[in-house]
């Protein structure tokens, strides 16, 4: 019988439908073994989703997202796997012991404070383009009040995105009244299958479908690069240390066709993976996180095989931030994917260790002295998370 996970669920604390309860009773129901949550610049919706895991009785996982700074790094200039600005990776923090959850949240707050500044920018140049066309859009009136930043979630570009959506299909209505009114009024044209979806008038997640066209096309109309609210690498994998949690890298890697239809064919890291993956080991890097959904046979192959020539643990999750994407990866329904799932109980066994005892964790000098290969602390682990208590 095939055997599911997934450690890289957002909820309504950064982008998502779903609140921590909701995302944790989906993914039971969906046919999940365990749930990770995973919501950018934040840990605030943590502690719920752990309190709905116990109460569904499925295993849970949690830690957080941001972007960070690779100025200084070999890769400065470089296009890594952030599809919107060069020198800025999208870098994740695994199995945070519960205990410190407010260190962490603590640590990222001041960056997504920050970020609101830019946000508020962004959203004030959608709103000088829409403006003669009759569509207002408002931080403090439009953006800010359908996120969960008053109770410590995170605003992203998604949101204000989606906020513009829905102006937009209450101004033009949805289906083709609107595909023509970006037209003739951007010059921007919809093909492929989202315009098919667009087309759709009164689709289900019309607005969602809308957000990633938005974003795939429309960023470059209002997207202001990021500065002073990201962390530097170094000091993300500091912290990570200092806490206890596990420092990931989430390849990206070429895209063609993407699978949620918010980003654009282009070029990432594989060009430069063989040398990426090299200084991620060396600078302390703990894990690298892949999505095995969105990657060609060829790609999953050769990342795989560079984590295990360089000693890094391989961590799978489905980034989930709509309401039409499954839970389920179905890949992970074959052979060469087993590794992912114990993995991911390796994952729960250092947090559940880590929470304990922080000198317990998967990745202490005490842990890789007295287990030296990351091969049997997985297996170790494993067993840990497996245990029901």
């Amino acid at each position: 019988m095939a055997e599911y996970v997934n450690n890289h669920i957002h909820t309504t604390y950064s982008f998502s439908p779903y609140s921590p309860a909701e995302a944790v009773k989906t993914a039971r129901a969906a046919g999940l073994l365990t749930a990770g949550v995973m919501d950018h610049d934040t840990v605030a919706g943590a502690r719920e989703f752990i309190e709905a895991g116990a109460a569904e009785g499925i295993a849970t996982t949690v830690g957080l997202e941001c972007r960070c700074s690779m100025a200084g790094t070999p890769f400065e200039g470089r296009r890594l796997n952030n599809p919107d600005q060069k020198s800025v990776a999208y870098l994740t923090m695994h199995g945070i012991p519960h205990g410190l959850l407010d260190r962490a949240q603590a640590f990222i707050t001041p960056y997504r404070a920050r970020r609101d500044v830019r946000n508020r920018k962004m959203t004030e140049r959608l709103d000088a383009l829409f403006s003669p066309y009759g569509v207002r859009l408002g931080f403090d009136r439009d953006v800010a009040p359908s996120s969960m930043s008053a109770r410590g979630g995170t605003i992203t570009e998604r949101h204000i995105l989606f906020a513009l959506a829905k102006k937009l299909t209450a101004k033009f209505g949805s289906g083709a009244d609107l595909l023509d009114f970006f037209a003739s009024s951007f010059n921007l044209g919809v093909t492929g299958g989202i315009r098919e979806k667009l087309l759709a008038h009164g689709a289900p997640f019309y607005e969602y479908h809308l957000l990633g066209f938005l974003k795939s096309s429309f960023m470059g109309q209002f997207f202001i690069e990021a500065g002073d609210e990201l962390p530097h690498v170094t000091d993300f994998l500091r912290f990570a240390e200092e806490i206890g949690a596990i420092s990931a890298y989430a390849y990206l890697g070429d895209v063609k066709g993407s699978a949620t239809g918010d980003k654009r064919d282009d070029a990432f890291e594989d060009a430069y993976l063989d040398e990426l993956v090299a200084w991620l080991a060396a600078s302390g890097f703990r894990a690298l996180t892949f999505m095995p959904s969105r990657n060609t046979d060829a790609q999953l192959d050769r990342i795989m095989a560079l984590c295990a020539r360089h000693g890094l643990f391989q961590v799978s999750g489905e980034d989930i931030n709509s309401p039409f994407q499954s839970f389920i990866c179905g890949a992970l329904s074959q052979p060469r994917f087993s590794h992912l799932i114990t993995a991911t109980w390796a994952l729960i066994g250092h947090e559940k260790a880590a929470t304990a005892n922080p000198e317990s964790g998967m990745f202490t000098d005490g842990s890789i002295s007295k287990i030296g290969s990351l091969s049997e602390r997985i297996e170790y682990f494993a067993r840990i998370g497996q245990k029901k208590q």
